[in-house]
């Protein structure tokens, strides 16, 4: 390569090379004079392919450097560049012949201080601000107790040792661990599939949902916490609809998911300390609180069975609330026969007094003399005779009306007595002598008893069809004679009479 540098003597042939050899010339060359180099500035268009390579420029005021990153090398990078990031690259420089054009094949990205990384940050914290994925009211409140817990972490690391040991002293939950990269470009992508994943899943299914998302990882560097604050990973915590637990770093370290989170922790420890309570302390409250619930019931009880004693000692007894009601039917019980008896004879009067007021003689008579005014009026008055035709007819329909209705209210009036009688006859105490009874008297005192029976000197013994009279047993009728006794037959004993009552 040297011999092609030195300036070839007039007249001498040059040699002849092909393209790729001279294309093969130019990469070893670049490649031994440079090796591996750093480069600070901008990052400019930034371009991943299908097949996974990344292609982005690293550019200053004048120029443009073209950078590669393989697929294989994507994984190992800390920071994704992105369009507008300072940073300093390390890789290798070469060239590619195929486009006559060379570029550095970029292995590590670190950001061109920290002062620009936190500037990027809160451009990002701004604009999520803006559209509201901070604000408090959206944010889900923790479930108390949930059966199912999801922690997405590292498998390898000791946060989730930290996690399942603090849930295990406290109240064991079942715990769904998904596997992530907790830094590095894969970071972002798998915690924010991670959270979407776990959204996905169908409640009681063979996978069951969890109820609550804890996403952890220990304390780090900026940079090594960077996949936390990338922009995907916030808007995956903030459309998840499960509740979500923030526990990256240490309490001094802040990412942009604590903002989006339902809830932010200190450290992995303190989350397992937020997702569940105390077991025994909680099975303490719950003794607690039965043991108020027991002691309110039985208080409750006792008040009321104390008040229900009061007010019956109050209430009066059952037969003292029927004394009066008793002693009113009483009263009327004496009182309905006679009321029975006046009502019957009032009603007989008032009809006896109707009936004579509405003769059919007496209105035939009145009728006939006003027949026969009205005839003499005829004579002596011609050209009436029109008025008193019609006052005949409205006389005679009148009469017919008059005769119809006094029919009607003396045949009413006619069963209204009848049925009145039959009352007074039912209540009459004839009507129980017909049933087989009978009235006993001793001269004009009614007898109602053995004893008054067995004293008297004579008894009258009245039946439906007629009197009878009786000596009671022992007794004899006065001024009779003894009757005489027949000899040689024994005496036999009257049949008893008995007692009627």
């Amino acid at each position: 390569m040297s011999d092609l540098l030195d300036d070839p003597t007039p007249g001498q042939n040059l040699p002849e090379f092909s393209v790729s050899e001279i294309s093969g010339e130019i990469k070893r060359t670049l490649e031994g004079a440079f090796g591996r180099v750093r480069v600070k500035g901008e990052v400019g268009r930034v371009f991943r392919a299908r097949s996974g390579h990344l292609y982005f420029d690293i550019k200053d005021d004048r120029n443009v450097l073209a950078c590669t990153t393989w697929k294989g090398q994507v994984a190992a990078l800390s920071v994704v560049p992105e369009e507008g990031m300072e940073v300093v690259v390390t890789g290798r420089l070469t060239a590619f012949g195929g486009q006559s054009k060379y570029n550095l094949n970029v292995d590590e990205v670190a950001v061109a201080g920290q002062g620009a990384l936190m500037a990027l940050l809160e451009q990002r914290k701004k604009q999520l601000a803006a559209e509201g994925l901070f604000a408090p009211e959206r944010k889900k409140p923790l479930p108390y107790l949930p059966g199912i817990v999801g922690v997405v972490t590292s498998p390898s690391g000791a946060v989730i040792r930290d996690i399942l040991h603090r849930l295990r002293d406290r109240f064991p939950r079942k715990v769904l661990i998904w596997p992530v990269a907790v830094q590095g470009a894969n970071c972002a992508p798998e915690v924010a599939r991670a959270i979407a994943g776990f959204n996905r899943l169908t409640p009681g299914g063979a996978l069951p949902r969890p109820d609550l998302i804890i996403v952890a990882r220990g304390g780090g560097s900026v940079e090594d916490l960077w996949g936390f604050n990338e922009e995907i990973v916030a808007r995956a915590a903030a459309a998840s609809d499960i509740p979500l637990i923030s526990a990256v770093g240490h309490e001094t370290d802040t990412t942009l998911i604590d903002y989006v989170a339902d809830m932010r922790a200190p450290t992995p420890t303190a989350a397992a300390e937020l997702a569940v309570p105390v077991r025994l302390e909680l099975m303490a409250w719950a003794d607690g609180m039965g043991a108020r619930l027991s002691r309110a019931a039985t208080l409750g009880i006792t008040q009321r069975r104390q008040r229900l004693g009061d007010l019956g000692r109050a209430l009066p007894r059952g037969e003292a609330l029927l004394d009066s009601p008793r002693q009113r039917l009483d009263w009327l019980a004496d009182r309905l026969p006679q009321a029975l008896t006046h009502g019957v004879q009032r009603r007989r009067v008032q009809l006896s007094e109707t009936a004579g007021g509405l003769r059919p003689s007496a209105l035939r008579a009145l009728l006939a003399r006003r027949r026969d005014r009205l005839a003499a009026a005829r004579l002596s008055l011609m050209p009436l005779s029109r008025e008193i035709a019609r006052g005949r007819d409205r006389i005679a329909t009148l009469s017919q009306r008059l005769d119809a209705a006094q029919g009607t209210r003396l045949d009413r009036l006619r069963r209204q007595l009848e049925a009145t009688d039959r009352l007074r006859e039912t209540l009459s105490y004839k009507a129980t002598l017909e049933r087989g009874y009978a009235v006993v008297r001793a001269g004009d005192q009614l007898i109602t008893g053995a004893t008054a029976a067995r004293t008297a000197a004579a008894l009258e013994i009245e039946f439906h069809d007629g009197r009878v009279r009786a000596l009671p047993e022992g007794g004899s009728e006065p001024d009779a004679p003894a009757a005489p006794r027949k000899a040689g037959r024994p005496k036999t004993p009257p049949p008893e009479q008995g007692s009627l009552f």
